[in-house]
Formats: structure tokens, sequence, C-alpha cells
């Protein structure tokens, strides 16, 4: 059977008292036939210094938690900059109310790739100058990436804030990204949904919700999966903890008017503007997110994706390459019938594919 840790903490207490050396541990180990150098690595929460182990364990979490944190958050400014090409839409505004409000209220925002879930919560902490921690979950995230653990610090263990204890102790706004790519270890979020806090079992010490603390979760499904198989590693979330966010909001694109609104600000940015593009580019993405929910395709051209195109457009001064390598994400199949489309949107255009030297538009 594998030593634990306390069981050769129990023992050496016993023989030799809290304060023990490498000696002392040297002599333990030629009594129970054991490896020196595998023993002092269970010990290594228990070192104070050079061949000497404090076993005394309250002491030892005491100091353990009273060493700084490997990088105190607290020198780091939170506060999300404000972004000039953002455009509100969607949910933004009563994100923004419930931030405002700075009542606890877990919210849940679901819509597909690309439609500005992420950047609406944070320039709306931004300009209500909230701080807001950004947690990006993936299948790996565990309670010691959420909640925090021991970390070794200048060779010394010492206990260190995960996001949500940070977020829980300055009252700042927790936005856990792509949720529903959590596995089940989210599962240690369900008190902290309940606005009761967290109880750090590992050093014995309770965390109380600051005010203005709130939870705000993104994900492309509603947290049962994705059937249709478009976001691959999606898990089907515990109910329970579905259950804890108080609303959830549907986000879709944004309008046409919108879209144009934000893809004039892009181009700005970049110093390349030109409105009848835009507008055919809107045009053109409008049609194919119509054809999408109709069922005629399975991919869609996203708001990300235009804002990529106009900025393509930027670099490059040239319209046809902006478009054809922002489209070669796709398969070659849906790319030509979206470069096809957008001949048909814009009847100037002519895409040169320089892998076969072939015209578009072709005749069909």
């Amino acid at each position: 059977m594998a030593l634990s840790p306390e069981y050769i903490v129990s023992s050496l207490q016993q023989l030799y008292g809290d304060q023990v050396t490498s000696g002392d541990i040297r002599a333990w180990c030629a009594m129970n036939g054991n490896n020196y150098q595998t023993v002092t690595k269970k010990l290594e929460n228990y070192k104070i210094s050079r061949g000497k182990w404090d076993l005394n364990t309250t002491e030892q979490l005491e100091h353990t938690y009273n060493q700084p944190a490997a990088m105190p958050a607290v020198e780091q400014n939170l506060i999300p900059e404000k972004d000039d090409t953002f455009v509100s839409f969607g949910c933004h505004n009563d994100i923004k109310k419930i931030l405002r409000s700075r009542v606890f209220y877990p919210t849940f925002i679901t819509g597909l790739s690309g439609n500005g879930k992420t950047l609406s919560v944070e320039q709306a902490c931004a300009s209500l100058n909230r701080e807001l921690i950004r947690v990006n979950i993936t299948i790996e995230t565990d309670e010691d990436d959420l909640i925090g653990g021991f970390r070794l610090v200048n060779g010394e263990t010492v206990w260190h804030n995960g996001p949500v204890v940070e977020a829980l102790e300055r009252g700042a706004v927790l936005l856990l990204d792509e949720i529903d790519l959590a596995s089940n270890k989210i599962l240690c979020l369900q008190s902290i949904l309940e606005g009761k806090g967290v109880f750090l079992k590992k050093i014995g010490k309770f965390v109380h919700p600051k005010n203005g603390f709130n939870v705000i979760a993104t994900a492309n499904t509603k947290g049962k999966g994705s059937e249709d198989g478009r976001f691959i590693g999606t898990n089907v979330l515990n109910e329970a903890f579905l259950e804890r966010f108080c609303v959830t909001f549907e986000q879709s694109y944004p309008t046409a008017a919108n879209e144009e609104k934000l893809l004039r600000l892009h181009s700005a940015s970049v110093g390349r503007y030109d409105d009848k593009f835009i507008k055919h580019l809107v045009d053109w993405a409008d049609i194919i997110r119509k054809t999408f929910y109709d069922g005629g395709i399975d991919e869609v051209i996203s708001t990300r994706r235009l804002v990529h195109i106009i900025r393509a457009y930027g670099i490059f001064d040239d319209k046809m390459k902006a478009i054809e390598i922002c489209l070669n994400r796709f398969d070659d199949e849906t790319k030509q019938a979206f470069m096809d489309l957008y001949d048909k949107v814009d009847g100037d255009v002519q895409f040169d594919l320089t892998a076969t030297g072939e015209k578009f538009p072709r005749e069909i």
C-alpha cells in the first residue's frame, strides 16, 4: 500500500514530535524500509528550511496561506478597455442592467459562434467601470484551476487564489467562457452560483462574496450538447448546475444595420473604407444565414468572419483576396459555393484561385 503523507506525519510525530530533521527522517526510513527521497517528497508542504520539517498541520497551513500569492491580483487592473469598434446589440443592454444593479444574478448567454457574446460582456464591464475576470473553460478545467491551490514560489509552497476566489473577494464579474466544454468538475461552483461563497477546504477558510460579485456564462449550446456535430467537445451539463442560472439570453447575429455600422468602424480602424463593399458583405452574410437557418447549408458566415475580411482588406488592399483567404477555413465545396454567391451579390467581383488559375465568376 502506498504511503500517504498523513501516515508519515503521524508516525514521525509519535517518535520525534512536530519538529524533525533529515536525520530523524533517515532513521525512520531505515526502521520502516522506505526510500528517503520518496518520503521527503511527500513532506514538501511541511518543509521549513534545508533539512528541517514542521509537522504541525495547523501552523503549517496558516504559514502557507499567509505567504504572498504567486501573482497578487490586487496589483492588476481588471477593468476591460473600451473597444471603439464595438456596437451594442442583442442582450448587451440587458447585461448592463444586471451588472449596474449589483444584484447577484447568474446569467447564461447562448448563441452561434462569432456573434459577440463574450465581447458584449467585456464592453458592458468596460462602460460600467467594473472588474472582469474571464476564465476560458475546457474539458480539463478542474477545481484547482477555478478555486485555487498550492503553488511553489521561491522554494516555498504557498496558497494561490484561483480566478473564482479572486472574483468573490473583489466583487468582480466572473465570466465563464465556453462553459459547455466543461466536465462534471465544474460542479465545484454549485454553492457559488447560489451566492453563498465557497469554503476553501485545503486551508480551512470561508470566502464570502463581496457586493457586486456576479457570474456570467457564455456557450454555443444550452448545455445539452451538440447533436449536429457543429460544436465538437461540448458536453451535456448537469441539470442542477444549469438550473442555478437565473436567466438565459439567446444571442443572434446583429441586424444588417448594426452589422454595417460595426464593419464601418473596423474599416476606419484599418484605414481602408469602402461602403459599397461593406454593404455587399452584409447582404451576402445575411443570405447565407437565412439558408443555414432553413437547413439548406451546414456552415454560416459569422460577424467575426466579416470583421476578419474587412481587416484582411485593410492589410492586403485586395477585396477578392481578403474574401478568399478568409473562406479558406471551409471545405472546398462550401468555399466555392460561398464565392459563387458573393459573385451574385456583387456583379463586379472576379475571383482568381491561384492554385488552379481558374477565374470566377464562371458560367454555371
